[in-house]
């Protein structure tokens, strides 16, 4: 008997699947959107800003001749969360990939930031991520397939000062992946995690041209250098389609050597 031939690139076709991605308006977010769309995925762009997440829809179905809309969704909110997503799933039938990108980071020292600000992080960076994996998570086991990518970070591994908001809520982020991953594998959907290292995103901008920031990064990573919004394309299109089928729970970093050094 003849062996069954590989599937090769086709692994990668996502045609014809339906993907949500959570702050997808811009950054890392969008260029994930763009990446799965230029792979063929009809997109949804869950955004806090409607009017933001409406031109993003607009300019991936000029550029990329997909289905593209977009909903306004506070992340923290559950009943708007629960609310929102069940008319998704609705108005696309089938939801087959979610990617959990909404976060935000607040910077300082421990005793110069408030609790509040520590609890905004954690609100949005871990409950976010909860509340949308929770609304999904039915409707995928339904249909006995899904695909669950959390944005987490290489801060999420490593410890940076003056982060204590951040580093903690994308450790958290982390743990959820691998927990969250072992809860569903049963059902066929797979949860893994891209840890993002420093790209030059609207949230990093402001710290960018600071001179030892610049010093910083170009020692902190391998490449010496900032990384590109479309180097995170492929690493989402992968863990999106049938390539990534065996991978349960993972953490793939995308962040130029950081966490190798």
């Amino acid at each position: 008997m003849a062996d069954t031939p590989l599937p090769g690139i086709k692994q990668f076709d996502l045609t014809g699947k339906n993907a949500i991605i959570t702050g997808g308006s811009k950054g890392l977010g969008y260029a994930m959107a763009a990446g799965l769309a230029s792979a063929g995925a009809n997109i949804v762009i869950v955004n806090r800003n409607l009017d933001e997440g409406q031109s993003a829809a607009r300019r991936l179905e000029k550029e990329y001749s997909v289905k593209a809309k977009a909903f306004g969704v506070n992340v923290t909110d559950a009943s708007q969360v629960e609310t929102v997503f069940t008319k998704i799933i609705d108005d696309f039938e089938h939801i087959d990939i979610l990617i959990n990108s909404a976060g935000i980071n607040i910077r300082g020292a421990i005793d110069e930031l408030t609790y509040a600000q520590f609890q905004e992080v954690m609100k949005v960076n871990v409950d976010g991520l909860w509340l949308c994996s929770k609304a999904v998570v039915p409707h995928m086991k339904k249909r006995k397939r899904g695909r669950i990518i959390n944005m987490a970070s290489t801060l999420g591994l490593v410890g940076l000062s003056n982060r204590t908001p951040y580093t903690s809520s994308k450790g958290a982020v982390v743990q959820m992946t691998r927990a969250l991953g072992l809860e569903l594998a049963p059902f066929n959907i797979t949860v893994n995690a891209i840890c993002p290292g420093p790209f030059l995103t609207e949230m990093n901008i402001p710290i960018a041209e600071d001179e030892q920031t610049k010093k910083f990064i170009v020692g902190a990573t391998a490449l010496g250098r900032w990384g590109q919004l479309e180097e995170i394309q492929g690493a989402a299109i992968f863990l999106a389609s049938d390539a990534s089928s065996y991978m349960v729970g993972s953490t793939l970093t995308v962040d130029g050597g950081w966490t190798a050094k």
